[in-house]
């Protein structure tokens, strides 16, 4: 097959990113587009941790971002009262439409100002979002965030961290350096002290903070996350993509490289119930 038809038959449901070649599309949709369907830095079982500390069944739900719609099925299967994903792109809303079905509604709109009520939520949700996002953005994310929810709702995030908390700053810029020529994003992963911070900053506290190793192309977190079919589709379309192999290879290689320095990390952090 050749490198224009591997292209259409794998094409992203995403306008933005799907006409990009394999040497130039951001990482995690080049991912997408191989087959991978869990994009998540801590996989499968820290998303699903997640979920379950965020207290979902009855809830109103908010997520943010849903991409191709992984997260939005295990949100469903929790059985909210409501649920209402809000994406910036068009065609990501036609994705996950289907998949949400008449259990809640999918929307257009900026995770910044996503033109819902103020205090309609229970629970918000923002999986691998944040990190890509520069500090003004993170904060403005997460103002949003606040505004939907109610006293007493609860803020879930799944993230990337560095670590451990002292790392200096010049290890965290080579980093980052790193993460932004491997993925094609300049991604601004926090230590989880920072990532406490900065939520404590908009007077969310933190209940919960969960870690897990960041194993995004390891075989074993692989398995665990796309099943051994989906795993064996998934490495069917890299190795017979040159492209796409080289950019795989060399994020695995950054991954590994700073292996001791990255996690992925949620935190669940609570709206109070009265002003602070």
């Amino acid at each position: 097959m050749t490198g224009e038809e591997h292209q259409r038959r794998t094409r992203l449901p995403f306008a933005s990113f799907a006409d990009r070649d394999d040497d130039t599309v951001q990482g995690h949709w080049l991912l997408a587009r191989l087959g991978k369907r869990v994009l998540r830095p801590g996989g499968v079982e820290l998303t699903r941790n997640l979920l379950s500390h965020a207290r979902l069944t009855d809830a109103d739900v908010v997520e943010l971002a849903p991409g191709l719609g992984r997260t939005a099925a295990e949100v469903i299967a929790r059985r909210p009262r409501s649920y209402q994903g809000v994406d910036q792109d068009p065609e990501a809303v036609e994705a996950v439409r289907p998949i949400v079905g008449d259990h809640g509604e999918v929307r257009v709109a900026d995770a910044s100002d996503t033109g819902l009520p103020d205090a309609g939520a229970d629970v918000v949700i923002g999986e691998a979002m944040l990190t890509m996002q520069g500090e003004r953005a993170k904060n403005a994310i997460i103002a949003e965030a606040v505004r939907l929810l109610r006293p007493g709702g609860r803020y879930a995030i799944h993230e990337l961290a560095l670590t451990p908390d002292d790392l200096p700053e010049e290890a965290k810029e080579d980093i980052r350096r790193g993460l932004a020529k491997a993925i094609r994003v300049n991604a601004r992963p926090l230590t989880p002290a920072e990532w406490r911070q900065l939520l404590g900053e908009h007077g969310l506290i933190v209940d919960h903070v969960l870690t897990a190793p960041m194993a995004l192309l390891q075989p074993r977190r692989l398995i665990a996350d796309e099943g051994l079919l989906g795993t064996l589709r998934f490495a069917r379309n890299v190795l017979t993509h040159p492209d796409a192999r080289r950019r795989i290879l060399a994020m695995r290689a950054t991954f590994r490289a700073h292996h001791d320095h990255l996690d992925a990390i949620a935190v669940i952090a609570r709206k109070p119930s009265t002003p602070t």
